[in-house]
């Protein structure tokens, strides 16, 4: 589809009285562009979407990256109501994040505020199991990166470096909880790996709730073990659990936009991307 197709579709799905239209979207917004990197949506990869869209359908558009929107959405009616400085967690596919302080999506330069599965952060050996992990590259161009290992793809890479075998994530989960040896140390592995990096988010960040979503965060078991390591490794101390499956299960990343675009009316209308 083309944009010029994608804008057509958009415009005919838009109500007569709609006041703007918001949009959550896999995607990152630079506030310094406004022009949208979204590899996965070509139709709208490099446009400046908002600002096209607001001219084409004549109403105020946001968009918004979903990771950010899930916070945005977990923040104010989920798992992080009562908290000033919420980080929504993402481990689907790959992970992603999204920071929210006062009831407001912190996007920063570039608009990569929250995005913290790239960097060459991960440990390449982890002596308590005795495993030597390799820098794998990552889609970013990087090496080492979180998204490497920690979403479904990744825990699938690992144990294939590990067993020399391939098993879907799916089935890995479904061993550990049923105590299978290899999916066991394969899990801790994947704990050991990404607590660290996690629990300096959380330092940084100063935040105290952490809502997960994502096709990881369906498995609450696995979201409590990585909790217990976390908090471990911060430096508050606390016996409460931080990491919590979102509450909100049903389209999280589209009740955040919607937040964000009631939040821009109440500023006055004007849409950003």
């Amino acid at each position: 589809m083309s944009f010029a197709g994608l804008a057509l579709a958009l415009g005919g799905a838009v109500h007569p009285r709609s006041q703007g239209v918001s949009i959550a979207i896999a995607g990152v917004v630079p506030p310094e562009t406004g022009r949208l990197n979204a590899a996965n949506v070509p139709a709208a990869n490099g446009h400046r979407l908002a600002q096209e869209l607001a001219e084409h359908l004549g109403l105020p558009v946001w968009v918004a990256n979903d990771a950010d929107c899930f916070a945005l959405a977990e923040a104010t009616h989920g798992a992080g109501q009562g908290h000033a400085n919420v980080f929504g967690l993402i481990l689907g596919t790959g992970v992603g994040g999204g920071l929210v302080i006062d009831g407001r999506i912190v996007t920063g330069a570039g608009g990569y505020a929250g995005e913290w599965g790239h960097g060459q952060v991960l440990a390449e050996r982890l002596p308590d199991l005795g495993l030597d992990i390799p820098h794998f590259p990552c889609g970013c161009g990087q090496k080492g990166c979180v998204d490497t290992v920690g979403g479904a793809r990744g825990m699938e890479r690992l144990y294939r470096h590990m067993f020399g075998t391939d098993l879907s994530s799916t089935a890995i989960l479904s061993d550990w909880l049923s105590g299978q040896p290899a999916a066991q140390l394969l899990i801790e592995a994947w704990v050991g790996l990404i607590a660290g990096p996690l629990a300096v988010v959380l330092n940084v960040t100063g935040s105290s709730a952490v809502p997960v979503g994502g096709g990881l965060a369906k498995v609450p078991e696995l979201v409590a073990l990585l909790d217990q390591a976390v908090r471990v490794r911060l430096l508050r101390h606390t016996d409460q659990p931080l990491l919590v499956p979102g509450m909100l299960t049903v389209e999280p990343g589209l009740v955040g936009a919607a937040m964000l675009g009631f939040q821009g009316l109440r500023k006055g209308g004007a849409g950003h991307g």
